[in-house]
């Protein structure tokens, strides 16, 4: 019984994997650039000059912002007095 049971399933998988090959996956598209080369590379030097795209392509650093409190100030703002959970250090 087992036997019987195992050759179904491999015949099914192998008629599974025989329809799937036969779609084409990605379908072809039929693309074409309305642009050349020396356009798309323009307009890369274009954004880099006024700074939409740093050189690397790396996210744009955030400035810090300053601070006018200490850090014990924020610990006493974040977190009353006499509470103790796991992010005050209990």
């Amino acid at each position: 019984m087992n036997t019987k049971q195992l050759t179904a399933a491999v015949i099914l998988f192998a008629a599974a994997g025989a329809a799937m090959a036969d779609a084409p996956y990605p379908p072809a598209s039929n693309f074409v650039s309305i642009k050349s080369h020396a356009d798309v590379i323009a307009e890369l030097q274009q954004a880099r000059a006024q700074g939409l795209i740093s050189a690397r392509n790396e996210y744009p650093i955030q400035p810090q912002v300053k601070q006018h409190l200490s850090r014990e100030q924020v610990a006493s703002q974040s977190a009353p007095t006499g509470t103790r959970n796991l992010y005050t250090g209990a």
